[in-house]
Order: C-alpha cells, then sequence, then structure tokens
C-alpha cells in the first residue's frame, strides 16, 4: 500500500495510520505525521513497538483485535517520535469490514505523567487505619446526636435531612469497621452507576448549597452491572467534594458507554464511563504526579486519602481511574467494566 492519500483523506483533521499484514506502518495521514513531527515518508515502514515508547504493548493488543468491523481502545497511550519526543493519546485500534487495520489517534497533551493507575497499597492501608481509628468515636457522637435530632425536627424536609446524616454516619462508620478489621470483600450485587450518583448529587447539594452548580448528564440506557454502591458512593463522593474545594463554580456528573475498551492489560466489551468535571483551579503542577499517593494533598486541612482511596475502589471493581487537569477544566474518568466475560487475548 503506499503513502500517499486519496483526496477525501488527504485533509483529514483526525491523526489516522493504517497497518499492513506485518503489523507496519503503510501509510498515514498528514495529521498523523504533523502530531508526530516528521515527514509521513519517515513513518511508513516503522512497526508498532517502534513507535511505542512502552514496548510490544500495541503489538500484543492486535490479535484481541475482532475479526471485522471492531475496534479496541487504548488508553493513556506514550508513543515515541522517530524526531526525538513522546507523545500521549488515547488510541483505537481498529478493524474495517474488509479486514484493514489502522490507528486512529486522540491527543491528549494533558496527560500529567505516569499513569495514576499505579498505586501504594500497603502505605494507604496503613494511612486509612490509622485515619479509622482517629474517626471511630466522633463517628458515634454524631450518630447519637442525629438520633436526638431526628426527635425534635417536625417539618419533612428537616426530616429528610437528618435521615441523610444518620445514612452517611452509617456508612462511614460501616467503612471503618472494615477498615479496622479487614475481611474478605462483600460479594458484588447489581448495581445502578445513576443511583449512585444521586447518592452523591445530594451530599454534594447539602455541603454545597446553592454556590455550586451541578449539573447532571446521564446516558440513561447504561446496564446494571456488579459493583458495591456504599464504595463507590465512597469513591465518586471524595471525586466530587476535590471539585468543590477547588473554587468550582460548575461540576458535572457525566456517564457513557465505552465499547471494546482496555482497562489494565484487560479488554472488555462494554464498560461504564463515569466523569466528575469542574472548572475550578485544576490540580497545581508540583502534585500532578503525585496525588494518587497516600498522604499528598494541595490543601493545609486536607487528609491526602480520598483520591488513593477512590482509586483503590475503582480497582477492587476491575477498573480504572485517571484524570487531566488545567486552570479551569479537571476531569476525573472512572472506568467500571460491565461484562462478566473480559475479551480473550487470543
Amino acid at each position: 500500500m503506499s503513502s500517499f492519500l486519496p483526496p477525501s483523506l488527504d485533509h483529514l483533521a483526525t491523526p489516522l495510520a493504517w497497518l499492513d499484514d506485518e503489523g507496519r506502518l503503510a501509510g498515514c495521514t498528514p495529521a498523523f505525521a504533523s502530531w508526530l513531527g516528521v515527514s509521513a515518508r519517515r513513518l511508513v515502514g516503522l512497526g508498532l513497538s517502534e513507535l511505542d515508547a512502552e514496548g510490544e504493548r500495541l503489538v500484543e493488543l492486535l490479535p484481541r483485535l475482532p475479526d471485522t468491523g471492531g475496534a479496541l481502545r487504548v488508553r493513556r497511550a506514550r508513543l515515541a517520535s522517530p524526531g526525538g519526543g513522546e507523545r500521549f493519546a488515547d488510541l483505537w485500534l481498529v478493524r474495517g469490514e474488509e479486514g484493514g487495520r489502522w490507528l486512529e489517534v486522540h491527543p491528549a497533551d494533558e496527560f500529567p505523567g505516569e499513569d495514576p493507575a499505579t498505586a501504594l497499597p500497603a502505605a494507604l492501608s496503613a494511612a486509612l487505619k490509622g485515619l479509622a481509628h482517629e474517626i471511630r468515636n466522633p463517628l458515634a457522637g454524631m450518630k447519637g446526636a442525629a438520633q436526638l435530632l431526628s426527635r425534635r425536627v417536625d417539618s419533612d424536609e428537616s426530616q429528610e435531612l437528618v435521615q441523610l446524616i444518620g445514612a452517611e454516619v452509617d456508612r462511614l462508620a460501616s467503612l471503618v469497621e472494615r477498615l479496622m478489621n479487614p475481611a474478605p470483600p462483600r460479594a458484588f450485587e447489581p448495581t445502578n452507576i445513576h443511583a449512585v450518583l444521586e447518592r452523591v448529587r445530594q451530599l454534594a447539594e447539602v455541603e454545597a448549597g446553592w454556590a455550586v452548580k451541578l449539573v447532571r448528564d446521564f446516558d440513561p440506557s447504561l446496564p446494571e452491572f456488579a459493583g458495591d454502591a456504599d464504595r463507590l458512593v465512597q469513591a465518586l463522593w471524595n471525586l466530587v467534594r476535590n471539585a468543590l474545594e477547588s473554587g468550582a463554580s460548575n461540576v458535572w456528573l457525566r456517564t457513557r458507554a465505552e465499547h471494546h475498551v482496555l482497562i489494565g492489560d484487560t479488554g472488555h466489551r462494554l464498560a461504564l464511563r463515569v466523569e466528575i468535571a469542574d472548572d475550578g483551579r485544576g490540580v497545581p503542577d508540583d502534585l500532578a504526579e503525585r496525588i494518587f499517593l497516600p498522604l499528598v494533598s494541595g490543601r493545609a486541612e486536607g487528609t491526602g486519602l480520598g483520591l488513593p482511596l477512590a482509586q483503590q475502589v475503582a480497582r477492587e471493581h476491575g477498573g480504572s481511574l485517571g484524570y487531566r487537569s488545567r486552570a479551569g477544566h479537571t476531569v476525573f474518568t472512572l472506568l467500571l467494566p460491565v461484562s462478566d466475560h473480559p475479551e480473550d487475548a487470543e
């Protein structure tokens, strides 16, 4: 196949490259060459392993492509430019109806560095146990106060708020008990992600009042999945609370479906994408590569445990948590696999 393009593709703004039978680049759009900072002629004949800054990852994924008309998404890919330097992007490995394969690139210059899927479970566990010990007694006091308050309020609206306080205290007490005395994970149950987000929204409205606009952008067609609703409420509430504390005027709670997505080294036919976006200050540059580590916080009063815990919950569900950020636009993305049967690597 020639490296020259038909006129219909020559003006495409999307970086595209197609592969020959051996997995080498047979051609590309000018946008692809421009993104890598080299000429199209220099790219033709390069193998995927030569472009992949992470080694053989892309080459190993090629056999996972569906036979015809399918695609596989690779999040947070790191590509090496033949001209020097690295580029970051979400990639689609696509197989056309006639069997041809190509690479579709969605550049993402905002990636902050190392993939935040790397965690420190031991350090996080120790930090969480220390925190759990400190908050166990205050929680008991809050529970008693909520019960007394419930007897003194008359309006339905006030009772609803008191019930919310009681439910959250119970949930946190259960979390503390699990942190202090770890037990085997609870069996997952059918979970509606929008019911989880609705609980998070209620918490956010109580904390922020009218100071922040909470925008729901849900895909109503999303199916239920196997999960732990309480743990997911905790994880997503941590993300939303960070957004509220960032000086944001607007916070978006968004859900979408992801098809043929790769999470870690496992491909899934279907996953849920949950995004918590805000227009606040953004993640400070000096914390960009460390925000998922325990005890790292950009606020003097912060514990530095919210994001590590959220990431741990994502991993418990076989999912992932990542983010991109700049001033005025921060998005945390939680991916949760739906299928009980991951796509085979064969």
